[in-house]
C-alpha cells in the first residue's frame, strides 16, 4: 500500500490526507465519550438522500425538469461537436469541469450493485427513482460515448487547463476535446469498466424497463469484446488522463469485473469460463487487497465470484 500511495498523482494526494484525518477524528471522538453515554444515532435515510442528491449537482448536459439542485442550470451543451458527436450529458468528476470515462463508469456500476443488492431498502427510505435516476442519467451518456462497436470516447474536457481556472460549468470557457480509445488506441481498461457499468444497469431496468436493459446488455457485450480483444492501458492512448486517473492496477481486473457483471446479467456460462480460466493471469486470486477503487476492482470482484455456486468453475 506504501508503494501505491507513493504512486498516486498529486491530485489523489488530498483524499489519502483526509480520509487518515478522518480516522483520526472518529478515534479522537468517541474516545472523548464517557463510557455509559450510549453511542450516537445517525439518520442514514438522509445521508443516502443527501449522497443521491450530490449526483444531481454533477449533471452535465440539458437538466431534467425534476432537478432538484435549482441553482444548477444547463451546461457542457457542445460536448463532442468539435468531434462530429454527441457527448452531452454524464456528471462532471469531484470539484472540476472534466467528464473522466472511468471512475464515472465505476461510479455507475456501483450505483447498480447498489440497487440490486439493497433495492428494498432504498425504496423503503423514498429513494429508488431518485437512485434509478442517477443511474440512468450515467448510462445515457455512457451509450452515447460508445458510438461504435470498438470505439469509446473515454474522456471530454482537458484536467490541466481546467484547473487553470475554477469555475461553474454554467460559465466554462476552458478546452472540451473529447478523447476516445479505438482498435489503433485500445484502452482495455475504460472499456471494459463501462462494459460492468451497463451489464450491472442492464440487471437494475430488466423489470421496469426492458427494452432499456437489453439496449444496455448489448451495448455492455460489445464493449467487452473490444476491451478483451484490443489489450492496453487507456491511459497510454489518452495520456491527458495519467495525471488525474491513471490506470495503476492495469486492465485485468476490469477485464474480470466486466465478465463476472455479464455472467450475472446474462447467465452466460462463456463469461464465467473467461473468468475461470484468466483469473491467475489477469491478477484476480493473487493480489493481496488493500484497496477497492475506481482503479482496483479485485476486491469487489472477488467478492462478486465468491457468490457462484463452485460446481460451475470445477472444470477449471
Amino acid at each position: 500500500m506504501e508503494e501505491r500511495e507513493q504512486a498516486l498523482p498529486l491530485r489523489q494526494s488530498p483524499r489519502i490526507i483526509l480520509r487518515h484525518w478522518s480516522i483520526v477524528l472518529v478515534l479522537v471522538v468517541f474516545a472523548s465519550l464517557p463510557s455509559c453515554q450510549p453511542w450516537p444515532k445517525f439518520d442514514y435515510g438522509d445521508a443516502l438522500a443527501k449522497s443521491l442528491l450530490y449526483f444531481e449537482a454533477q449533471r452535465s448536459g440539458r437538466l431534467p425538469h425534476r432537478q432538484r439542485v435549482t441553482w444548477r442550470a444547463d451546461s457542457g451543451l457542445t460536448d463532442g461537436l468539435e468531434q462530429g458527436v454527441d457527448l452531452v450529458g454524464g456528471y462532471y468528476d469531484a470539484g472540476d469541469n472534466v467528464k473522466f470515462g472511468l471512475p464515472m463508469a465505476f461510479t455507475i456500476t456501483m450505483l447498480s450493485w447498489g440497487v440490486i443488492e439493497y433495492g428494498q431498502q432504498i425504496a423503503a427510505a423514498g429513494e429508488l427513482d431518485h437512485a434509478l435516476e442517477a443511474i440512468k442519467w450515467g448510462t445515457d451518456y455512457l451509450i452515447k460515448a460508445h458510438t461504435h462497436p470498438r470505439v469509446l470516447w473515454a474522456q471530454v474536457g482537458d484536467g490541466y487547463t481546467d484547473h487553470y481556472c475554477w469555475q461553474r460549468p454554467e460559465d466554462m470557457m476552458t478546452s472540451r476535446q473529447a478523447f476516445k480509445v479505438d482498435e489503433e488506441n485500445p484502452g482495455s481498461d475504460v472499456a471494459g469498466e463501462t462494459a460492468a457499468a451497463m451489464a450491472a444497469a442492464s440487471i437494475v431496468f430488466r423489470e421496469t424497463n426492458p427494452h432499456y436493459s437489453h439496449l444496455l446488455l448489448y451495448h455492455a457485450q460489445q464493449l467487452f469484446e473490444f476491451a478483451e480483444k484490443y489489450r492496453k492501458k487507456y491511459d497510454e492512448s489518452v495520456p491527458t488522463a495519467k495525471g488525474y486517473y491513471p490506470s495503476v492496477s492495469g486492465y485485468g481486473d476490469e477485464l474480470l469485473w466486466a465478465a463476472l457483471w455479464l455472467y450475472k446479467a446474462t447467465t452466460d456460462s462463456s463469461y464465467l469460463d473467461f473468468v475461470a480460466a484468466n483469473a491467475y493471469s489477469l491478477g484476480g486470486i493473487t493480489w493481496a487487497m488493500s484497496e477497492f477503487s475506481w482503479d482496483v476492482k479485485y476486491a469487489g470482484l472477488q467478492l462478486i465470484a465468491s457468490t457462484v455456486p463452485s460446481p460451475l468453475f470445477s472444470s477449471n
